[in-house]
């Protein structure tokens, strides 16, 4: 399948689709455990970012990057970008100035906040046509505001940009990747979320979204980190593998698959009484579908790639080794996902690039010679002249060496924190996780691949 990009996003300055935005649109999440840093991850000193986290779950994500200039810069007027193809008739993305009515005047103008954020208040009006209602969550790129939309009768989730420059380059090509999926998938069918319309609003880009549910992560933390039962992970992974199977047939890699960036269709959800000895919580989805947000950091693979991507829990080895990455750390991200749908929690819980690989042997086996030598300069460190992880002699602390055992492989950790309704599916999730989470990215299974597996040809589970 050609990839199709929607014409008309205009550039802001030259070089500009080579910055890369992380964002939570849609996602609450005020905690400071779960703030964006910048990993340095070729430091050996072990960083504040990267130390134990202190709280459980404490994770990391990634900056906007100072990237190199475009070898291929777009001049107005042009639509697309070099090396990829315009689809015919596909109008320009609306950039309106909202539906205006008279009597429901934008607020006074006001200064912005000192890094640049939008600064608002409950119940005033962003332009005429939205109110303000709530803040949904604030992250680097600025913030996410549940709006109602006076002319569509309906609820918004607002993703309003900081006013600074890099973060309004990298909304445009954000905006690029949006206007991508929706010009190829119309009827919004492939499990990503849906983008009603952007303005520039007093400096600041505003993206308005369809208002969705909790996050996958989210509900996890409200259902006290209980696993989903084995049905319901089946579903959000098959809707999640259709997706990402969508995003590589255009040539696009999201690069920050997580449970944060996973979000329910509905809020609506079900209390029901597990039975005895079950580990499933009290809360039950009413709906298992799913839609994939934060395309802030969608790269396509024809253009410039950053060191760093992905958020720690979900990077890929080649990402760690800088042995170069591509459509398969989204596979790899997907893995780790269904592994902490399945258990509760995420199975990597580290911020140090070496404790990282030895808990990937820990569950997954030793890494063959051939990816430790593949390693780049940076990167060698972490193995020993034969090209073996230098684990435990190279950790920096005991507590680490601590956290890597308490790891079991992947069969028994997913028997052992798993709910029972997992049990009798538990060989066939073991094998699809374990082509999914193969070393050698050249060797991990597919998306169109992984969705033709048995584990989701089986039928309902019996177990309840």
């Amino acid at each position: 399948m050609k990839t199709v990009v929607a014409p008309g996003v205009p550039d802001l300055k030259a070089g500009s689709s080579h910055y890369f935005l992380r964002s939570v649109m849609g996602a609450a999440r005020p905690r400071k455990d779960r703030e964006a840093v910048v990993e340095p991850s070729d430091t050996p000193a072990e960083s504040e970012a990267d130390a134990r986290p202190l709280t459980k779950r404490q994770r990391s994500g990634t900056e906007v990057e100072n990237a190199p200039p475009a070898k291929h810069q777009r001049r107005d007027g042009e639509a697309g970008f070099s090396g990829r193809i315009q689809r015919p008739g596909v109008p320009p993305p609306t950039n309106t100035a909202a539906f205006v009515v008279p009597d429901r005047p934008s607020p006074p103008h006001r200064a912005d906040d000192k890094d640049g954020h939008y600064v608002f208040e409950l119940g005033e009006n962003l332009t005429s046509r939205y109110k303000v209602l709530s803040k949904m969550g604030e992250g680097t790129f600025g913030r996410v505001l549940e709006c109602w939309d006076r002319k569509n009768k309906d609820y918004v989730a607002i993703k309003i940009v900081r006013n600074v420059q890099k973060y309004r380059d990298a909304a445009m090509i954000e905006l690029e990747v949006l206007h991508t999926l929706e010009a190829n998938d119309p009827g919004g069918s492939r499990h990503c979320v849906s983008l009603r319309e952007w303005f520039d609003y007093r400096g600041h880009v505003c993206m308005v979204f369809e208002k969705l549910g909790l996050s996958l992560y989210d509900f996890l933390r409200k259902n006290s980190y209980r696993p989903f039962h084995v049905d319901m992970v089946r579903a959000f992974g098959r809707q999640l593998l259709e997706a990402v199977a969508y995003l590589h047939s255009l040539g696009l890699i999201h690069t920050d698959l997580k449970p944060e960036n996973i979000l329910l269709c509905t809020f609506d959800y079900e209390k029901r009484t597990p039975p005895p000895g079950s580990r499933l919580g009290r809360r039950v989805p009413a709906s298992s579908g799913i839609k994939v947000i934060d395309f802030g950091s969608a790269t396509f693979d024809d253009q410039y790639h950053s060191t760093v991507v992905s958020t720690r829990h979900y990077r890929a080895p080649e990402v760690i080794l800088g042995t170069g990455w591509s459509f398969p750390c989204d596979i790899w991200s997907i893995g780790c996902i269904m592994v902490e749908l399945v258990t509760g929690d995420a199975v990597f819980q580290t911020h140090e690039n070496l404790e990282h690989l030895a808990m990937m042997e820990q569950v997954l086996g030793a890494i063959p010679e051939s990816i430790g030598k593949a390693a780049n300069r940076s990167a060698a460190k972490y193995f020993t002249h034969r090209h073996r992880l230098n684990w435990p002699e190279g950790a920096q602390h005991r507590r680490s060496v601590k956290a890597v055992q308490k790891l079991s492989q992947l069969q028994s950790l997913l028997a052992e924190f798993g709910d029972a309704s997992v049990k009798p599916h538990l060989d066939s999730l073991v094998d699809l996780l374990k082509q999914m989470l193969r070393y050698d990215p050249r060797d991990r299974i597919k998306a169109e691949e992984a969705l033709r597996h048995p584990f989701f040809q089986a039928g309902p589970s019996d177990s309840s």
